[in-house]
């Protein structure tokens, strides 16, 4: 029996015959998103799929074999696809769990094997959680073991201890030997990091650092390491340990561990909030001759108004690939005249903040005035954030009005709604046209479905 509160569940047979029990006022159904439905089909899929092997499971797993090859062969004949049939799991049931170069020196004297290359204990296709506890392996130790078949490495973190970095400093030096790259990002925050660490990594191959000396609005608390293999299995650790020894080892941190094969959008979204912040000057490249400014800035912080970052006074400004897409959208409106413009970034590169910027822009030619914009998107949670985006942007705490689920606006002026109210309310039938001198669509990836 389906109990009451929120759900995210395609509706199968089982769930529709208790669905038309219940009266209309107490469910809400939808369609599913035309542009999501892979997506979440795929994961309903994966639960049944599961469900059915764990019924036939035995000491012998041809059975399980079978049901999934006759999968793989539906999916093949259904979408005429040939080369899925390429997918079709061999009669052995092996799993491949590493392979060495043909031409690697120490395997042809007999002195490797790919089955002894180091691996990390936990499983580099299922997230996991690190909470400290006794019986689990040691942060430290896991990183040891992931930056021994990494091919690159990023490392966000607010502060690097001597500490810390020497539990992995011969690994990463090992790293970095046999041609691997190797990006930190750091902060003066707090005056925690040690200036011994931060040259120590300077003086790594093939290895560059940036660090945020503003420790007024900087307040980076991120701690992650992303660990990247042409393999394609990818894993990061995200959460609360800094590079610290208590924090790698003794400490009660909590870091959860996420791979390609089952958090790929996840991954994707750190990778590219990692390269938006390596890319804005707010970090600083650290090279040889940065010790004493390091020095200085560590030995100095702390020491600011703490009640400063309540205000919300602060200017944002565009990071410079931003800058580049604001300044390209204005060429094509003034020198092109083209007003529909589509603006496609990759998940977490800020095109939300894309649009505030550009909206601010555009409020320059109204003597002041905030001209009427209407922001589009289909989830409610998508229209609070954007809304705080454009307050944040236009410094303006009262600007815009939601009208989505329980939100009904006092005014049309500067509007974020949802697609289902904007569909539903028909606006556009008793508005002017030319109402809106500003219109956005967000995660316009949704229009394909039949609500736009």
């Amino acid at each position: 029996m389906l109990e009451q509160g929120l759900y995210e569940q395609v509706v199968n047979t089982e769930i529709k015959d208790e669905l038309r029990q219940l009266p209309e006022g107490s469910k809400h159904v939808e369609k599913i998103d035309a542009a999501e439905s892979s997506a979440v089909l795929t994961q309903y899929l994966s639960e049944v799929v599961h469900k059915g092997l764990d019924r036939i499971a035995g000491d012998d797993i041809s059975a399980q074999l079978n049901l999934v090859n006759k999968i793989v062969d539906l999916i093949s004949q259904e979408t005429a696809q040939d080369d899925l049939r390429d997918f079709t799991v061999d009669d052995e049931g092996e799993q491949l769990f590493a392979l060495l170069s043909r031409d690697d020196p120490m395997m042809r004297i007999g002195q490797k094997k790919a089955k002894d290359l180091p691996r990390p204990e936990t499983s580099i296709v299922q997230s996991s959680l690190f909470t400290g506890a006794v019986h689990e392996p040691q942060m430290f130790s896991e990183l040891k073991k992931e930056i021994a078949s990494a091919d690159r490495i990023d490392m966000l973190v607010s502060f690097v201890k001597w500490s810390g970095l020497r539990l992995i400093i011969d690994d990463l030096q090992h790293f970095a030997d046999r041609g691997g790259r190797l990006r930190v990002i750091t902060t003066t925050y707090m005056g925690a990091t040690d200036v011994k660490a931060v040259e120590a990594l300077r003086k790594l191959p093939n290895t560059e650092i940036r660090v945020s000396y503003d420790t007024e609005r900087t307040r980076l608390h991120a701690k992650a390491y992303m660990f990247y293999r042409e393999t394609g299995f990818t894993t990061a650790y995200v959460g609360s340990s800094n590079l610290s020894n208590p924090a790698m080892s003794s400490g009660l941190e909590w870091n959860v561990k996420l791979t390609t094969k089952d958090m790929l959008p996840t991954i994707q979204k750190m990778e590219a909030t990692f390269d938006s912040y390596w890319n804005t000057a707010s970090f600083e490249v650290y090279e040889d001759g940065c010790k004493e400014r390091l020095e200085r800035a560590l030995s100095t912080t702390g020491k600011a108004n703490p009640t400063s970052e309540m205000q919300f006074v602060f200017d944002i400004q565009p990071y410079p690939y931003q800058q580049e897409i604001l300044d390209r959208l204005q060429a094509e409106r003034e020198v092109r005249g083209y007003y529909r413009n589509l603006v496609v970034a990759a998940t977490g590169t800020g095109k939300t903040l894309i649009s505030a910027f550009d909206y601010r822009r555009f409020c320059k030619a109204f003597s002041g005035s905030k001209p009427r914009l209407l922001f589009v998107v289909h989830r409610e949670e998508i229209l609070k954030q954007s809304r705080s985006a454009f307050r944040a942007v236009l410094k303006d705490p009262n600007f815009g009005e939601l009208f989505v689920g329980s939100f009904k606006p006092g005014s049309l002026e500067h509007l974020f709604i949802s697609v289902q109210i904007l569909a539903s309310q028909k606006l556009y039938d008793f508005l002017p046209e030319d109402y809106y001198d500003f219109i956005i669509v967000d995660e316009f990836h949704h229009a394909a479905a039949p609500t736009y």
